[in-house]
C-alpha cells in the first residue's frame, strides 16, 4: 500500500496524508480530516516508510542515548522519559551503555555517528570530558541528561545537587546530628563533585565542619566502593553519627559497612541517600533519601534536544529540576554519646 492508496480511501491529497500521518504536521490538518486519514491508513495497512522519509528530510528519526551503566537503577526511568517524548514524534532512541569508560564512550559516539543519527542525549559527561563538545562543536545536536559540564558549554537537564545534599544534612541536623560524614561519589562528574560542595556549604550554615577524616571519596557510583569508602570514614578515628552518601547505591554499600562492624542503622548511625532509585524502600531498614524526578528529568531532556532539531538555537543553559527528601527509617535522633 502506498501513500496515494491511502489518499485515494480517504478522498484527499497525498500531501494531506503525509501531514496527516505525520506527527510534527498532524497540526496542521484539521481534526475530521487527520481522523479519516488515520482510520484509511488502518483499513488499509498502511505503515509510514520511514527510510523514504529520511531520504527526503535528510533525517533519521533517531537520536543515540549514552548512558554510563545500565545496571544502575536510577537510569531505567530516565530512559523511559526520553522515550516516551522521542516516540510521540516519531524518534527511535538507539541505547548504548559506555561502562564510564572514555575509550568505550568514544567508540559508540563513532558507531553511532555513522549511524547517522539526529542528535545526543548523554549521561555519560564527565568534567573534562571533551568527546561530546567536539560532537556538537561538528553541528551534531547534543544534550546532557543528569550530569553537566563544568564550563556549561552544552545544553543540560541535571538536579539541583547542591540543594539536594542541603536538604539531607538539615534533616539529620534536625535529629541533633553534629558528627556528620559524607561518603562522595567520584569527584570528576558533575553528581558527585556538586553533591560533596552542597555538603560543605550546608555544614557550615549550621557552623559545623567536615574534617578530612570524614569524609570518604568513591571511585564510581556502585555498593563496593559505598563500602570501602564508608570503611574508611568509620576506622579513621571520631564518631559518626549519620552519613549523607552521594547516592543510594553508596548508601547501600555504607549499610555493609556497619554489619561488617556490628554497627546498627539508624539506632547507631542514620544513613541518608540521594537519588531515591526504585526500591530502596524494601531495604532494611527502608533509606532515607533525597528524591529527583527521574523520568521528568529525561523528557525535559528529550524536548530540549527536540528543539534543537526543529530549528532553534543551541541554548547551552543548564535547567535544574528541584529534588524533594523522602524520610524513612535509615534516619532517626542522635544517640547519645557513651558516657554522657
Amino acid at each position: 500500500m502506498t501513500i496515494r492508496d491511502v489518499a485515494k480511501l480517504a478522498e484527499v491529497h497525498p500531501g494531506t496524508v503525509s501531514r496527516a500521518l505525520n506527527e510534527e504536521t498532524r497540526a496542521l490538518v484539521n481534526f475530521e480530516t487527520a481522523e479519516r486519514v488515520r482510520r484509511a491508513a488502518e483499513q488499509l495497512g498502511y505503515r509510514p516508510n520511514r527510510i523514504a522519509r529520511g531520504l527526503k528530510t535528510n533525517r533519521s528519526f533517531t537520536i543515540g542515548v549514552l548512558i554510563p551503566d545500565l545496571t544502575n537503577p536510577l537510569f531505567p526511568p530516565i530512559l523511559r522519559g526520553i522515550e516516551d517524548r522521542l516516540e510521540q514524534v516519531g524518534y527511535t532512541a538507539l541505547i548504548v551503555n559506555t561502562d564510564n569508560d572514555p575509550v568505550h564512550e568514544r567508540r559508540h559516539l563513532e558507531a553511532l555517528l555513522a549511524r547517522q543519527v539526529d542528535g545526543f542525549i548523554a549521561a555519560t559527561a564527565r568534567l573534562d570530558t571533551g568527546s561530546l563538545a567536539r560532537v556538537a562543536a561538528d553541528g551534531t545536536p547534543v544534550v546532557l541528561v543528569n550530569r553537566s559540564l563544568e564550563d556549561g558549554a552544552l545544553p543540560a537537564v541535571t538536579v539541583d545537587d547542591r540543594h539536594g545534599s542541603r536538604l539531607a544534612v538539615d534533616h539529620v541536623v534536625a535529629l541533633g546530628h553534629t558528627q556528620i560524614a559524607h561518603v562522595a561519589g567520584p569527584q570528576n562528574v558533575s553528581t558527585g563533585h556538586r553533591r560533596y560542595l552542597g555538603l560543605l556549604d550546608a555544614l557550615r550554615a549550621h557552623g559545623l565542619e567536615a574534617p578530612a577524616e570524614r569524609v570518604g571519596f568513591a571511585a564510581a557510583f556502585s555498593e563496593p566502593e559505598g563500602e570501602r569508602a564508608c570503611s574508611a570514614v568509620l576506622d579513621g578515628g571520631g564518631r559518626v553519627t549519620a552519613i549523607v552518601a552521594g547516592n543510594d547505591r553508596l548508601a547501600i554499600g555504607c549499610y555493609d559497612a556497619l554489619e561488617a562492624r556490628g554497627l546498627r542503622c539508624p539506632e547507631d548511625v542514620s544513613i541518608i541517600g540521594f537519588n531515591d532509585m526504585p526500591f530502596i524502600d524494601r531495604l532494611r531498614p527502608p533509606l532515607t533519601s533525597v528524591r529527583i524526578p527521574q523520568r521528568e528529568i529525561g523528557a525535559v531532556a528529550a524536548d530540549l534536544l527536540l528543539g534543537q532539531l526543529s530549528g532553534e538555537p543551541p541554548d547551552a543553559r543548564e535547567i535544574l529540576v528541584a529534588p524533594s527528601l523522602i524520610v524513612r527509617s535509615s534516619t532517626a535522633p542522635a544517640a547519645a554519646a557513651p558516657g554522657s
